[in-house]
């Protein structure tokens, strides 16, 4: 099973029309340069605006995404927000679009215990149709699952893996330790900047924002690790760095996603417009 989940996963930005729509021809276009370097979307995770997508919204995403590259690549579909079961309801709407992984973060209005953390991804893994992945951002979530709770889910048949994007060498070498020999678990670093170096030391996957403007440069440095070129690898992290500065230096979160479509924009990939604050001009 783990060879399903693997390779580049990029964090698609939720392209928008000046109104507010999900742009769907955008949405097309990205989709076919993902799948000419058999690079696979995340939809509606943190760059991808994932908390301003509506109800509505969503179904229209993971649909045209779903027909653009179903088949070719996997489809993962993120989950955010506190009510559990809207999230039920919706990734099985979305296994039924054409999702193939549902990927959710935690519930994060209230601070939650170890075991309130544990409880709400079981409860999410027994009651959806398709494989869960967890998803680990404490930058937005303000809280960190703890590695004991990730290995009390790694033994469930329905939890298929970890997406970490927690800025944490110790933490990324002991999930590494954790997933190593695994053929049922996946662990796909969320921290772009470490992407070289986790697939040298054993990584599964890499989720990096930057792969929305250069899929295939991650495309490259996935190959190249695979192959032990990890001297390509590193040419290639170093490269994409640069280019990650010209969307997030000096910049909030929210405003460096503005930024990245202003810059896909100039691929012709999708225009700024967000759906939630701040404007691009502003950036």
């Amino acid at each position: 099973m783990k060879n399903e989940y693997k390779g580049v996963v990029v964090p698609m930005v939720t392209p928008v029309t000046d109104k507010g729509e999900i742009d769907t021809q955008a949405v097309t276009r990205m989709m076919k340069l993902f799948t000419a370097h058999h690079v696979s979307p995340l939809l509606m995770g943190t760059t991808g605006e994932g908390n301003s997508v509506s109800k509505a919204q969503s179904e229209i995403l993971v649909r045209t995404a779903a027909e653009a590259g179903k088949g070719k690549v996997v489809i993962y579909a993120g989950l955010n927000g506190c009510c559990t079961a809207e999230h039920i309801e919706y990734a099985n709407r979305y296994h039924k679009l054409g999702a193939d992984v549902i990927v959710a973060t935690l519930p994060s209005y209230y601070a939650l215990t170890d075991e309130q953390m544990y409880d709400y991804y079981k409860t999410l893994a027994d009651n959806i149709t398709a494989p869960l992945m967890l998803y680990n951002i404490k930058a937005t979530t303000h809280m960190s699952i703890p590695l004991d709770i990730v290995a009390r889910l790694m033994e469930h048949p329905h939890i298929v893996g970890l997406k970490d994007s927690e800025r944490d060498e110790k933490r990324m070498q002991q999930c590494l330790e954790m997933a190593a020999g695994r053929d049922d678990f996946a662990y796909f670093i969320g921290w772009a900047a470490q992407c070289a170096n986790a697939l040298k030391l054993g990584a599964d996957g890499i989720v990096p924002s930057t792969g929305n403007f250069v899929p295939e440069m991650f495309a490259g440095l996935y190959e190249a690790a695979l192959a032990g070129n990890h001297e390509e690898a590193q040419r290639l992290q170093q490269e994409t760095d640069a280019i990650a500065k010209i969307y997030q230096a000096d910049k909030t979160l929210g405003q460096s996603l503005a930024a990245l479509k202003v810059m896909m924009k100039t691929r012709g990939l999708c225009e700024p417009h967000m759906l939630s604050p701040p404007d691009p001009t502003l950036c």
